[in-house]
């Protein structure tokens, strides 16, 4: 993100805003990281803090070891921040479609988002967005990849997390560093989040092969067990929009209505699954918080869209991390057309795999 700036057309809509306040909040951020067995080793350090940061040490070395994920020094400092989040991202798509704006810079290429380190600076950015119609997402993040170009430290906002998503957050980031492709960002997020997710089950099952504490892993299986649901849920509104933006019988009135009524339904399925399947547990609340649109739909989908197709590869590759990523990378040389129609058929195969295990 900071590269983006650095190279990017911050003066389009703030002057140097954008870029003044991208290139000071990494500054910052690095400027108070400090070595973790320093923070560790501090009588000051909260006892429940030192622990989780031995725990995203050990993580991170089951990362170089085990996922073979770059071994530098992006996660061996540890920035204390006054804020519950890192940055905020804005994400943004027309009223009627489900594809999100994308801002594009020489290095890092067009991305669908763009991040700020102070909330009301994203709220403004956002409602300059909505002043021209958009939908808009602004989300809180705790960690984010300069994909290699700098020491990413750990952040006081990752330590928020259960344990389990702290070792979650770091292999996801770290898979940044291992391929990039400019300009495709559900590539780039669908890959890290396939990783976060090969990784944390192997991590957890080691831990469990150890007879270490299943606490942590039994969380992990709840918590993604409704991440599923949830993913599900969306995936399916994400359908029913699509097809009825597509639908050339309706004018942009009645899309209007149908998009409403869709959404509608939506937050009904939601409060089911909460009374039901997830027995009154309300994680996602804050996600419904402001007016669901397009641009909170498609952000998710940036990062989930093409995870079963990069598992499906995963598997192909023995389940061998480096074999795995040779393969990733040959496939990042592709042309965009290419590359996707890849995916497509990656993502089709583990479909009929699901569907067969599912069974009638």
């Amino acid at each position: 993100m900071l590269l983006a700036a650095l190279g990017g057309c911050a003066s389009r809509l703030e002057g140097g805003g954008y870029l003044w306040q991208s290139v000071s909040g990494h500054l910052d951020l690095l400027r108070r990281a400090q070595p973790i067995e320093q923070v560790i080793s501090d009588p000051a350090t909260d006892p429940a803090l030192a622990e989780k940061l031995r725990y995203a040490q050990t993580a991170r070395s089951f990362a170089v070891t085990e996922l073979r994920l770059p071994d530098n020094g992006s996660y061996t400092r540890y920035s204390a921040l006054a804020r519950d989040h890192v940055l905020w991202n804005v994400f943004a798509a027309p009223e009627l479609s489900l594809e999100l704006e994308r801002w594009c810079f020489p290095v890092a290429g067009c991305i669908g988002y763009r991040g700020y380190y102070d909330q009301a600076d994203a709220r403004a950015f956002a409602d300059t967005l909505k002043a021209r119609g958009l939908d808009v997402r602004v989300g809180g993040v705790p960690a984010y990849s300069t994909l290699g170009w700098f020491d990413d430290p750990l952040t006081s906002a990752m330590m928020r997390y259960p344990k389990s998503e702290v070792a979650r957050i770091v292999f996801h980031e770290l898979a940044h560093q291992i391929v990039y492709v400019k300009g495709d960002t559900t590539f780039n997020e669908s890959f890290a989040t396939a990783v976060e997710r090969l990784g944390i089950e192997r991590w957890l099952a080691r831990a469990a092969a150890r007879g270490e504490d299943q606490t942590e892993r039994a969380r992990y299986q709840d918590y993604q067990g409704r991440r599923l649901d949830f993913l599900a849920l969306l995936r399916d509104t994400r359908a029913q929009l699509a097809a009825l933006y597509a639908d050339t019988s309706r004018d942009d009135s009645a899309k209007r209505r149908g998009k409403t009524a869709i959404l509608a339904q939506m937050r009904e399925r939601y409060e089911a699954l909460k009374a039901s399947r997830w027995q009154g547990w309300a994680g996602y609340d804050r996600w419904f918080e402001e007016p669901v649109g397009n641009a909170h739909l498609a952000a998710v989908g940036a990062y989930h869209d093409r995870v079963d197709a990069f598992i499906a590869m995963f598997m192909a590759a023995g389940e061998d991390f480096e074999r795995f990523y040779v393969a990733v990378r040959a496939l990042a040389e592709l042309s965009a057309g290419a590359r996707n129609a890849e995916l497509d058929a990656l993502q089709h195969k583990a479909e009929q795999v699901a569907g067969l295990r599912a069974g009638p």
